[in-house]
């Protein structure tokens, strides 16, 4: 691997950090102030504007769409970068689910899909949501669904109950993970459908509250339901069946995409460990950077960042060169262990700082409630880990592995 940035992500990365300085890190402020996601609609459309005279707009998509074009290595980087603001992806047009959703859109859809759905997502006119988990079966597994999707006539239609619907709240359309062919081998069993939110049948129960916030528009996770929710055939996402494949498509640079994300907090969360070490007095003439426990904290972050961005890359490496099915077992791995050393900075982070790391006076506390569900989204550690283990095992010759 050639470890150096390419010219073009160089570039990127210094009007990326300028543009941080002069509008993400304010708006964040507001956030943090508590100030209504919809109110702050208008201020971070002008900024989103911004991103766009840059030439910085939707790094992950191509250039015919209105994208920068970056391949997954050199989106990775990007993605760190903006991971190091909870409204960096948002407000440069890559934030999750619409980001995977563009791509499954670019890649499988019909022309029809792609002019009706694609081009206003990828202008960053009308948000999207991804609706997979359910809340009476393990969202971990893909291949155990209960929404049905019923074929009758030219229509189908949709019955079920999905939750932890990420942007639910505000979005144009959903695509739907449901069942078509209940009798088939599980991973031919479901399809993937776009349900537009206006569609009868289509109903937001609620936000969930998450560790005390329940959110609003995309920073929010929506419980939905299906209730005889009928869509066109047409509005099939690829072939019918292959929603698993999709959703394996969709997840593996994803999951480049969040870890790299997870790096960038990580490195803020460091920085502001660094900065509290080395700055707040805790006797006279002793800083708190003077405890041998602190200097652990700040070795120890320091290795493990880079440990887990060396893997990341090597991973994103590997997917371009290899593709996603060599490389199952990195993206296993980097999942877990990016997530690990997240929370471990986080935590020692969040230490140093004392009560303070607890308030809303800091982005930290906002990291801490909101990334611990780095260790449980796009398949919790455990699966990870026991799914890399088998296959591991199973080429040192161990049978059924289970």
């Amino acid at each position: 691997m050639d470890f150096s940035l390419p010219p073009r992500v160089a570039e990127a990365v210094g009007k990326i950090r300028a543009l941080f300085e002069s509008d993400v890190l304010p708006l964040e402020a507001e956030m943090l102030r508590k100030r209504s996601f919809k109110a702050m609609l208008p201020e971070l459309g002008a900024a989103r504007e911004k991103v766009k005279a840059a030439g910085l707009w939707a790094p992950h998509l191509s250039a015919e769409w209105g994208g920068m074009g970056l391949g997954l290595t050199e989106h990775a980087r990007i993605s760190e970068e903006l991971g190091r603001s909870p409204l960096g992806h948002y407000l440069f047009g890559c934030q999750a689910p619409d980001a995977g959703n563009m791509e499954l859109l670019s890649h499988y859809g019909s022309p029809e899909q792609k002019a009706k759905w694609l081009a206003p997502l990828a202008a960053g006119t009308v948000r999207s949501c991804f609706s997979m988990t359910e809340p009476d079966l393990p969202g971990s597994n893909p291949t155990w669904l209960g929404t049905t999707a019923a074929r009758d006539g030219d229509d189908y239609v949709i019955n079920g109950r999905k939750w932890f619907t990420t942007g639910a709240d505000g979005a144009a359309f959903a695509i739907v993970m449901a069942v078509t062919s209940p009798e088939a081998p599980p991973h031919l069993r479901a399809s993937q459908i776009i349900v537009p939110t206006d569609t009868p049948g289509f109903e937001l129960v609620r936000n969930i509250s998450v560790m005390g916030e329940p959110g609003e528009d995309w920073a929010s996770h929506a419980e939905i339901a299906y209730d005889d929710c009928r869509v066109p055939v047409t509005n099939l996402l690829g072939a019918e069946n292959a929603g698993f494949f999709l959703a394996q498509e969709r997840l593996g640079p994803g999951r480049i995409h969040h870890a790299m994300r997870w790096i960038g907090i990580a490195e803020r969360a460091f920085e502001m460990l660094c900065t509290r070490a080395a700055g707040r007095a805790m006797s006279p003439g002793k800083q708190l950077g003077d405890k041998q426990i602190v200097q652990a904290w700040v070795a120890e972050s320091r290795a493990e960042i880079d440990a887990a961005r060396l893997y990341v890359m090597h991973t994103a490496w590997r997917i371009e060169q290899e593709g996603q099915q060599e490389a199952r077992d990195a993206v296993s791995a980097i999942k877990f262990f990016t997530a690990g050393v997240l929370t471990r900075v986080l935590d020692r982070a969040v230490q140093a700082h004392g009560a303070l790391g607890l308030t809303d006076d800091t982005i930290l506390a906002w990291f801490w409630r909101h990334e611990r569900a780095a260790h449980i989204y796009d398949g919790a550690d455990e699966v990870h880990k026991i799914s890399l283990a088998k296959r591991i095992l199973q080429r040192h010759g161990l049978k059924g592995a289970r």
